[in-house]
């Protein structure tokens, strides 16, 4: 038996594209959403139960996670650590979950500005998780969380490209010369 080189295999394989000729661009490509992919643009490929399935697995963690801090409290109760140390972990888990609500369906409809305070909020994110996936279970009620911020992204996106691409007459270097009279 002959050993096969790299350079073999590659001789043997399907020939690439022409150097003169690049693929047409076909536009933008939409932003994938998790969970979901791009699915979104077209609602197809399962995409309902996707949002099913992801509101329903969305609130499972959220009673999962709050039947959790319920053990953790009782935790606190049966170590008699007093009522002021119950009272502040009661309220700084409700604070924390509203912010991160709050924080969580605002980033559904715009984008963070790159100067904001997103990275600083991610410990109280983490901490107010029930106010996070409460969100993400509402808004999978209604559509993709994200999608509303997307489609309008990937439209625009889309409108500039065919609007662009319609100014185009054809390749100026494949134009004959103008005659001279």
């Amino acid at each position: 038996m002959a050993d096969v080189s790299d350079d073999d295999q590659r001789d043997q394989s399907t020939p690439a594209e022409p150097a003169g000729k690049a693929a047409a661009p076909t536009g933008p490509e939409p932003e994938p959403i998790r969970f979901f992919g791009t699915t979104w643009v077209e609602h197809d490929g399962g995409y309902a139960l996707r949002r099913a399935g992801a509101a329903i697995g969305s609130l499972l963690a959220a009673v999962v996670g709050a039947y959790l801090l319920r053990l953790a409290y009782e935790g606190l109760e049966i170590g008699n650590v007093g009522p002021f140390l119950s009272i502040s972990v009661v309220v700084l888990f409700a604070i924390a979950s509203s912010i991160a609500f709050a924080k969580t369906w605002e980033s559904f409809s715009r984008r963070p500005a790159p100067s904001s305070d997103e990275a600083a909020l991610k410990g109280l994110k983490a901490i107010g998780f029930i106010g996070s996936l409460i969100a993400y279970f509402l808004r999978c009620l209604t559509e993709a969380p994200g999608e509303k911020l997307r489609r309008t992204e990937y439209e625009r996106a889309s409108a500039e490209f065919a609007r662009r691409r319609s100014a185009r007459t054809g390749n100026p270097a494949a134009r004959r010369p103008k005659r001279k009279k």
